[in-house]
């Protein structure tokens, strides 16, 4: 065996006993889902927080590790794979105006409130941005370019845990609203895809109504998923700037446009181009979920339920509000201008 070959062969196998649990957890997670309803990330949220102590272990913390940035690296660049420029293109201006400032805006509400309730404005940024995008996909996008601490990664869980609910329970809810105030299919699909937190809420939500409000509610969720890759390298600017308060190297070292997100922007570009066939989306769409609910399952290992529950009620209340800000927006939109 040549000699370059060693270090890596010796490298994965020190990663596998940390791989295996959260790959197992995934695999659990989507039998759950499947056979039983429910969103698929939280199971495997909630079944990693259950295996915390194995953390402890060394043989297991490299593996686990790797799994909560590495692959959520990955999975996060894979979304680039279901969206193309023509769907954008197709909204028009309206909605897309209202969604960048229904992003912005509520990614601003974050950090302020977050100061008001006595919580630190990172978590306000980064739950604004979960709230106001993709949801938990979104989460774990921001805190691949979060200052790294374990207060970090405990709010990067809760706010994990809070969009996956808000985002089940708006998927009920939304579609009684908008039958509710009598929106026609293209006003409904705007506000299912404009305020609902993540991709299989809002596809739920939309076919719920018809298949034309799915549609639509789909390319305007896939526009506010595209507005990742502006976000998050913004806020690495932002936190490899703010070093004078207390972020420290960590801040330093991360680049000013990750190399996921670049990954990111060229799927989207191949897909638009028409280089991605149909059944390549569909089995990097699946990558893509695989790997984020695997590296979700990882970050629940690495998270005691202890330290989460101490985080208090302040932050659910903040992605209440956030969300029904969010809400506001669209509503303002739809009245005044449809």
């Amino acid at each position: 065996m040549p000699g370059s070959a060693r270090p890596w062969l010796l490298h994965s196998r020190s990663l596998w006993p940390g791989v295996a649990l959260p790959l197992l957890i995934m695999l659990a997670a989507t039998f759950v889902s499947e056979h039983y309803g429910g969103p698929q990330l939280l199971y495997a949220l909630l079944f990693g927080l259950a295996f915390h102590f194995l953390h402890q272990d060394e043989r297991c913390r490299p593996g686990i590790e790797f799994c909560a940035k590495t692959l959520l690296r990955i999975g996060v660049a894979l979304l680039g794979a279901r969206i193309t420029l023509s769907q954008i293109g197709q909204l028009g201006v309206g909605p897309l105006a209202t969604a960048v400032l229904g992003i912005a805006s509520t990614i601003a509400l974050g950090a302020w409130l977050a100061r008001r309730f006595g919580l630190k404005a990172d978590f306000g940024l980064l739950c604004g941005a979960a709230v106001s995008i993709c949801g938990a996909s979104a989460a774990l996008a921001v805190a691949a370019v979060m200052p790294k601490s374990e207060e970090n990664e405990r709010y990067t869980l809760l706010t994990v845990v809070g969009v996956t609910g808000l985002s089940t329970l708006a998927m009920v809810v939304f579609p009684l609203l908008a039958k509710g105030w009598r929106l026609d299919d293209t006003g409904a699909g705007i506000f299912l895809g404009g305020t609902i937190h993540d991709v299989a809420q809002v596809v739920g939500a939309g076919l719920m109504m018809s298949h034309e409000t799915g549609d639509i509610a789909v390319i305007v969720k896939l526009f506010r998923v595209t507005l990742l890759v502006p976000v998050v390298a913004a806020l690495a600017w932002y936190w490899r700037r703010n070093s004078s308060s207390g972020h420290g190297d960590a801040v330093k070292r991360a680049p000013l446009l990750p190399f996921f997100l670049l990954g990111f922007m060229a799927l989207v570009l191949a897909n638009s181009l028409g280089v991605v066939t149909p059944r390549l989306n569909d089995a990097l769409s699946q990558m893509s979920r695989a790997c984020l609910v695997i590296a979700i399952s990882a970050l629940g290992i690495k998270t005691s339920l202890e330290a989460l529950v101490k985080l208090g009620w302040r932050p659910m209340v903040l992605m209440v509000v956030e969300t029904l800000w969010l809400v506001a927006v669209f509503v303002v939109y739809l009245c005044a201008f449809r």
